[in-house]
């Protein structure tokens, strides 16, 4: 397997399923190579597992923060097609039309090594969120229409390039029958998973008068809507509540603004490891606003560690969460969190039903699906 992810190190689901993805062909003795940007380009080797980082040049720009593209990464294509020459792939995966995805899906057409692309990121709904915000002056109607003109073409484009993979991934079915049915090509499901011993229920520590502590954990921008949090805090003021805060865990283009206009939060910032497993320890429960995300890894994170969750019923349905059970489909979040506020009982049913979804949805269990499924989509004639 050769994967060319366009996130490895920053801190997204992307780059977080790569991650592990990498870490568990190392550890099961699987030949696997992996590609992505860095500062430095560089070749290592730690048993069966290969890295080649490729170095992005001054031409690089930024998608978000801490997030880059270069569009001059293809200079690298000889030394990358020299590379795979050598290791011998199976199989080429790409994880979207970044500039390392990019430089993958030609470097496979180049070698004729057969290729599959997932699906991570609903791109064309990102960038219609964030036009929307761009031309939030213009009339509503103006508005809505070249959103969703831009949506429909971006999505096009890159309904282009997923056609160019012998099979496709993604990681809801919604995805999966809308990839098989505009592509024409076969497409699976990419199940996603969970560290289930590096975030689990912390000890009852807290006592009754701590604040009801809302958490949040993902980037601040845009698509993620997250400037909800404003209104889902004017709603809770107004409803008489005091003895809660925000607990915001991640950085992006609206941390400034959510930082200005929220009156009880903290804002964390990055977190990884331990301290990451230590914020989803204080929460009461995890509020989850995108309605754009295919799934959704700090989902199944915060599940890992008994919080409920509360999301979009769209999300929630990608994510496969039982309304009720496992978490809470919202149209009005405030009102949601009240529930669980003033009913611990409710809360504790809840966060062990979290606890067992996410049990049952670990790394390794998700990898052997995909390696299986790899096996499956190879076995397919173009």
């Amino acid at each position: 397997m050769a994967l060319f992810t366009d996130s490895f190190q920053e801190t997204n689901g992307v780059a977080t399923l790569s991650r592990h993805l990498s870490e568990f062909a190392r550890a099961c003795r699987l030949p696997f190579l992996v590609v992505y940007g860095d500062q430095q380009t560089s070749h290592t080797q730690d048993g069966t597992l290969e890295t080649l980082r490729l170095k992005r040049g001054p031409a690089a720009f930024p998608l978000d923060k801490g997030l880059y593209c270069d569009p001059f990464l293809t200079r690298h294509k000889q030394y990358v097609i020299d590379q795979l020459a050598a290791f011998k792939p199976d199989l080429v995966h790409i994880t979207g039309p970044g500039d390392v995805g990019l430089l993958g899906l030609w470097v496979a057409r180049s070698l004729g090594i057969p290729l599959v692309a997932s699906w991570h990121t609903n791109l064309h709904e990102y960038l219609g969120r964030r036009l929307e915000r761009v031309f939030q002056l213009a009339p509503h109607g103006m508005r809505d229409s070249v959103s969703r003109v831009i949506e429909q073409q971006s999505l096009r484009g890159l309904l282009r390039l997923y056609r160019m993979a012998n099979f496709v991934l993604a990681p809801n079915q919604t995805m999966v029958d809308l990839l098989h049915a505009r592509t024409g090509r076969p497409a699976f499901l990419m199940a996603h998973g969970v560290d289930t011993n590096g975030y689990c229920p912390a000890a009852p520590a807290r006592g009754g008068e701590q604040p009801f502590c809302i958490g949040y954990v993902g980037r601040l921008t845009t698509e993620k809507n997250v400037r909800l949090f404003v209104e889902i805090e004017q709603e809770l003021l107004a409803a008489g509540e005091q003895n809660y805060k925000f607990l915001i865990v991640g950085d992006g283009g609206q941390q400034d603004w959510l930082r200005k206009h929220l009156q009880r939060a903290e804002m964390a910032g990055v977190l990884r490891g331990k301290d990451l497993a230590e914020a989803y320890g204080r929460m009461d429960v995890f509020v989850f606003p995108s309605r754009t995300d295919t799934f959704g890894l700090v989902i199944l994170e915060a599940m890992a560690s008994g919080v409920p969750v509360l999301l979009a019923r769209e999300t929630g349905e990608r994510a496969g969460v039982e309304d009720g059970v496992s978490g809470l489909f919202c149209e009005d979040f405030a009102a949601s969190l009240q529930r669980l506020m003033h009913d611990p009982g409710l809360r504790l049913t809840m966060s062990c039903a979290a606890r067992k979804f996410a049990g049952n949805n670990s790394w390794q269990r998700a990898f052997e699906q995909l390696y299986g499924t790899y096996a499956e989509g190879l076995s397919i004639k173009r």
